[in-house]
């Protein structure tokens, strides 16, 4: 039976790649797709791994089975009738296939020829339309361009007339000296003729932009030579004054080249300060430091004097009186610069102070006069005021330069204050008095030093200070009375100078720290021996049991109290100066100014204040230690009440720190130090004398337990 469904399937697969010439293995796939993928099948005959064998055996399990064989053969025999029946369909269908395929082709090709020939039309069409309308507006266009260009015609031929008129015009306004009329005419010939720079090639165009710049020429040297006939340079009285010719004569030479204006201001301000010249010449008294006074005095009237006769004379926006100002300052620095060199050995630090005060005052009195337009591009931002404050160093330093203001402790604390504006005049005059700074520096090296012999003088004279653990403990005043003296002298130097100067002064500000810490903080702790151990009480104490130990008395602990207060306020207050003079120096020799060694030895003062005060607690419990530890523990029979070592240990530490914690109430945290190193220092210690009290009974142990615990 498989073989006769076999061949059955093969010659009929057969026939049909003879009709339609494809292979077997294709056909074969085309009528027996994977259907199982799209429509899936339950006929055996539809898997993919279709056995044959296994097939005929599922349909003829047994021998019985055979018995339907031919009922079975038949149906195969009908389905591949039905099977020859489709393929024959199909085969059938096909060969029509072709010829109708080539009737649309040649259809579509008669439709594709058709669109072409319509395509053409449309752009012959579309051709012959736009020639049309080439045609309609080619007399259009002729028509616009000449419109637009008999409007540039006639709009030349009227700026034409205009340059012509008012070049001659302008000509017979010069010869009248009607600048009033010429300022308003100049500026519209001048607009008018840049309308024709690109017709220069013209000789009528180029002759009247010669005319007009002869006219330009003339009108500037005719305004110069007015100006030197009012204001003539020779000699102090001015005949001239200010008049209406002269202020419209300002205008024309606003349109004019700027060096005719520049030169009329030149003139003006010289022949202004030419009396100032004669009046504070080198050789005459005035012109000394001494009387500096006068020169401002004298400046400040002429201003007046300007605003009252000329003010209305020169423009607004030339700023006469600020350009007048700025050049005095300029030949008054070129002057006393002169004068300064020559008479150098004359210069004396108060001297110099005064005149750099009275300089720099005036230079403030400018800021607020003035914007200092003239000093620079002409912008100038409108200065905020800072916020008040009240640390020292953070203060309004300009109404204090001689003030002196005591620096509180809680300076470092408080918020800092914005850097106030820049004044644009600073250093105009003074910067004349910078190469002399020498004297000064020198002068407030001197100071300092007599100021420290002063301090230890005092000291020594009154005394330590007495004992007022009401206030916490006090610092030294001397401390804040060099701290003013620093901040005077830093205001003092800055106002002159940011630069070298400042650095130097800076040195000398840490030689006189560094001697105020030594001479005055460390120099005048308590000594308890004359020894070279340094500052040890140890030697003082007794080795016999029971005797006194020299302890230092009230007024020397409250002493070193005050001197690691006064040590704390210095290494605070110094940290400050060090902010507010990199504040003050210039940008680049910031890196320069560096006080951490005078603050590292405020640190070294404050520690060897609290290791005297441990070292004096622990050497007064030493005695007490040493009893302890030389009792006959064996021999104790009874536990009693608290043995005198233990009271004797208790009184001390009583005694001491009490008056320290008073005395450090405004520097907890160095109290709380204290606290920590003679704890470290005196348990050691303890534990040490501890274990020496051997041999001990139960009752003796029982005993040192019951004194400590």
């Amino acid at each position: 039976v498989l073989a006769s469904f076999e061949l059955l399937l093969k010659a009929d697969l057969s026939i049909l790649c003879k009709v339609t010439e494809i292979k077997v293995d294709v056909l074969f796939i085309v009528f027996f797709p994977p259907f199982p993928q799209v429509f899936p099948s339950q006929d055996p005959l539809d898997r993919a791994d279709f056995n044959a064998v296994e097939y005929i055996n599922t349909l003829f399990p047994t021998e019985q089975s055979l018995a339907n064989i031919d009922e079975v053969v038949n149906k195969i025999r009908l389905k591949i009738r039905r099977l020859d029946d489709n393929i024959r369909t199909v085969v059938r269908g096909q060969t029509n296939v072709g010829q109708d395929g080539r009737q649309a082709l040649e259809e579509a090709q008669k439709a594709i020829q058709q669109l072409f020939g319509k395509i053409k039309d449309i752009k012959d069409k579309a051709e012959k339309s736009e020639q049309m309308v080439k045609d309609i507006t080619r007399d259009i266009k002729q028509l616009d361009h000449a419109k637009r260009h008999l409007t540039t015609s006639i709009t030349t031929l009227n700026h034409l007339h205009m340059l012509a008129g008012g070049v001659d015009s302008l000509e017979a306004m010069t010869r009248r000296r009607q600048y009033g009329e010429v300022a308003n005419l100049l500026q519209g010939v001048v607009n008018v003729l840049e309308h024709f720079n690109k017709y220069m090639g013209i000789p009528q165009i180029r002759q009247l932009s010669e005319r007009v710049k002869a006219a330009q020429n003339e009108l500037g040297q005719q305004i110069l030579a007015d100006f030197e006939e009012a204001f003539p340079s020779q000699g102090t009285k001015r005949p001239g004054g200010p008049s209406n010719v002269l202020r419209d004569a300002c205008l024309v030479a606003n349109v004019l080249d700027p060096r005719i204006k520049q030169e009329i201001i030149k003139k003006f301000i010289k022949q202004h300060l030419s009396e100032y010249l004669v009046l504070f010449q080198e050789n005459q008294d005035v012109a000394w430091l001494d009387k500096i006074d006068r020169r401002y005095a004298w400046i400040k009237r002429q201003l007046v004097d300007y605003e009252e006769k000329y003010g209305r004379m020169f423009p607004q926006e030339w700023c006469m009186t600020e350009r007048i100002a700025v050049e005095f300052c300029h030949v008054t620095r070129t002057e006393l610069s002169k004068i300064m060199r020559t008479r150098a050995k004359e210069i004396e630090v108060k001297l110099l102070l005064f005149a750099i005060q009275r300089t720099t005052n005036f230079e403030g009195l400018l800021a607020k006069r003035f914007s200092g337009c003239t000093l620079g591009d002409g912008t100038v931002k409108k200065p905020e005021v800072p916020p008040p404050s009240t640390n020292p160093f953070l203060e309004d330093e300009a109404g204090t330069e001689t003030d002196e203001i005591v620096i509180e402790k809680s300076d470092a604390e408080k918020p800092k204050k914005p850097k106030a504006p820049d004044n644009p005049f600073h250093g105009i005059v003074s910067k004349c008095f910078e190469p002399h700074l020498y004297v000064y520096i020198e002068s407030q090296d001197k100071n300092l030093s007599e100021l420290i012999d002063r301090f230890v003088a005092d000291f020594k004279a009154q005394g330590p200070p007495k004992p007022n653990v009401d206030e916490g403990g006090a610092v030294l005043p001397s401390c804040a009375d060099l701290f003013v003296y620093y901040k005077k002298c830093m205001v003092q130097c800055s106002q002159l100078s940011t630069g070298e100067p400042m650095i130097a002064l800076t040195t000398i500000f840490q030689k006189y720290l560094r001697e105020y810490a030594w001479k005055i903080l460390s120099g005048n702790l308590p000594k308890t021996t004359s020894s070279s151990s340094g500052l040890t009480i140890t030697s003082l104490l007794k080795e016999k049991e029971g005797s006194e130990v020299a302890k230092f008395t009230l007024e020397e602990l409250c002493l070193i109290c005050s001197i690691l207060s006064t040590a704390e306020y210095c290494l605070a207050t110094t940290q400050q100066l060090e902010e507010k003079l990199k504040e003050k120096v210039d940008a680049s020799l910031v890196e320069r100014i560096n006080l951490t060694g005078e603050t590292d030895t405020f640190s070294i003062v404050i520690s060897n204040s609290i290791q005297l005060l441990v070292q004096d607690l622990d050497a007064a419990c030493d005695p007490a230690l040493t009893a302890m530890s030389k009792m006959q523990w064996q021999n104790v029979e009874h536990v009693g009440d608290q043995s005198p070592y233990v009271t004797s240990v208790i009184l001390h530490i009583k005694q001491n720190v009490p008056i320290i914690r008073d005395n450090l109430a405004s520097t907890r945290k160095y109290f709380t130090q204290f606290c920590i190193k003679f704890a470290n220092s005196f348990i050691p210690k303890f534990i040490n004398h501890l274990f020496k009290c051997k041999p001990i009974s139960m009752v003796g142990a029982e005993q040192v337990r019951n004194n400590w615990c």
